[in-house]
């Protein structure tokens, strides 16, 4: 047992206990702590520009917020946001920001989100509940080190147009103070990882550190075939790493130190069962809702008997939802949640019913007031008084190209339906248009062991032409039926390696069952089925 690890571990939950209970008391007055939280914005920041023009100092309510602010999409704060990138202060918030975060999704333009002080602690709180929630349910993880998926950098241009810092400098650095310290503490990769542009030596150097760390217990990526690609590399290069991990290896960014009774030990297990490389690993968090489903048998093949918790709903902006005792409740104390229904209306979070679809509208300390965050949730339950969520799908993400106004959560039903017909478990699955500027129409591109009937691209498209805007574009010839791409393997990797091509973070790529960029056929090849 590594002391130095065990130590900190027992210190980041001592530290993270008090907020634990106060999350806990608060989940039965939800409406209290949600409004208090809303007061404290609105007084906050009643002297900034953006409090000046929606008159902050009349605001009395949740109900007077909700009349004078309009809830608006990034694009409507970008002007605010390039004020505070060209140095202007007061401007969203009273407190100053530290940093712009850089997101963006994996077809829309890049994003730069304010982070103060007090949005950074509104990210700890609930990742305090979370890890005190963790220790307690597998305590085993108190023992060891932890693996944090690091996020590389993406090649980008436009630092230079900010005169405020432009990201984190390591991904730990979200916590800030005292969390931040503890967490590095367990890291079983060092920091500097995250400094590495290259692939390539990004997998090597990622695998060198996790395959001379015996004692991992915990391993945390956002999405499940984050992991999966790992492992892919780990087998494909595993005479490379052995090597490696006997001589050492150093590189201008990082130095691995020679390992060689660790290299022998591994050489004697190999690289088929990545469960007896790290004996005593003990959780596996990933995402698991809606697209990321798919992952999770191959996951579970990998590691069974290790516990794969679902994460709760995580963006650059907000911190959603975290799992708890099997739910994944609000985050009501770390910001104020709103929520409008499939009518339009808009509800705040003391108000939702179960079983209902909404999508998420979000006010942080960041200075995002009313933001349309976009995910659609489905509430699925309780955790005492607070609502708990699934996510469905971006409610932004709708392709189209020629009035078919396909979305991401309809065509994630309609996959559903279509696979579970046939009773196919993808590996992959995307729905893009295809070939735009000649013959237009959509390409289903999926990998899958499976073999997939005739008539799948068939009962396909009678899924897709229940959407009335979609049935309609075909009927009148804009667009063809849709086309099957049966992608013989590694689906995944060329995905993310043609959006890395393209200047996308690693961290911020995620397999969406509909994407808007239409030269895939490009990367995956033509369509094979019709």
């Amino acid at each position: 047992m590594k002391l130095g690890p065990a130590i900190a571990n027992n210190l980041w939950l001592a530290a993270s206990l008090p907020e634990w209970m106060r999350f806990r008391h608060a989940a039965t007055k939800i409406e209290e702590t949600q409004r208090q939280l809303l007061s404290r914005y609105v007084r906050d920041n009643a002297a900034t520009d953006f409090g000046k023009d929606h008159r902050f100092s009349e605001i009395r309510s949740w109900e007077d917020f909700a009349e004078m602010v309009p809830v608006r999409p990034y694009e409507d704060f970008e002007p605010w946001i390039s004020q505070i990138a060209s140095g202007a202060h007061n401007v969203l918030t009273a407190e100053p920001v530290k940093l712009l975060e850089p997101s963006s999704g994996s077809s829309g333009a890049e994003k730069w989100i304010p982070y103060t002080r007090r949005l950074q602690a509104e990210f700890s709180r609930a990742v305090a509940v979370w890890i005190s929630n963790v220790f307690f349910e597998v305590p085993a993880l108190k023992t060891g080190r932890a693996y944090w998926s690091l996020t590389p950098p993406a090649q980008r241009n436009r630092a230079q147009e900010s005169s405020v810092p432009i990201g984190f400098d390591e991904d730990s650095a979200y916590l800030g103070g005292f969390a931040r310290h503890l967490v590095n503490l367990t890291l079983a990769t060092p920091p500097q990882l995250r400094g590495v542009t290259d692939m390539d030596t990004f997998w090597r150097l990622t695998l060198l550190s996790l395959l001379k760390c015996r004692d991992l217990r915990l391993m945390s990526a956002w999405h499940p075939s984050f992991i999966l690609l790992l492992l892919r590399y780990l087998r494909s290069n595993w005479s490379i790493l052995l090597d490696d991990l006997g001589s050492g290896l150093s590189t201008p960014t990082l130095r691995i130190a020679r390992d060689e009774p660790r290299s022998r030990e591994l050489a004697r297990l190999g690289p088929d069962n990545p469960a007896a490389l790290w004996p005593h690993l003990a959780m596996i968090s990933c995402w698991g809702d809606a697209h990321a489903a798919n992952y999770l048998p191959d996951l579970r093949a990998e590691f069974p008997g290790v516990k794969l918790q679902p994460k709760g709903i995580v963006a650059t902006e907000a911190f959603v939802t975290l799992p708890l005792e099997r739910h994944h409740p609000l985050a009501i104390r770390s910001h104020f949640f709103e929520f409008q229904d499939e009518g339009g209306s808009v509800h705040p979070a003391w108000s939702l019913k179960n079983k209902c679809t909404y999508t998420l509208i979000v006010t942080t300390g960041g200075g995002l007031y009313r933001y349309a965050l976009r995910d659609q949730v489905e509430v699925t339950g309780f955790y005492k008084g607070i609502p708990s969520l699934r996510f469905i799908g971006k409610a932004d993400n709708v392709s189209d190209h020629c009035g078919e106004k396909l979305n991401e959560a309809f065509v994630a039903d309609c996959l559903e339906v279509v696979f579970t017909r046939f009773e196919i478990k993808p590996r992959f699955a995307m729905l893009a248009l295809d070939n735009p500027d000649a013959s237009p129409g959509y390409s289903l591109y999926v990998e899958s062991a499976d073999e997939l009937p005739k008539q799948f691209a068939a009962m396909l498209e009678e899924q897709l032409r229940r959407s009335h805007h979609y049935d309609l574009c075909v009927r009148l010839g804009q667009l063809r039926p849709v086309r099957v791409n049966r992608v013989s393997e590694n689906a995944y990797d060329i995905y993310t390696g043609a959006l890395v091509n393209k200047g996308m973070r690693l961290g911020d790529i995620k397999p969406s069952p509909l994407n808007r960029n239409t030269d895939w056929s490009d990367y995956f090849g033509r369509s094979d089925m019709s």
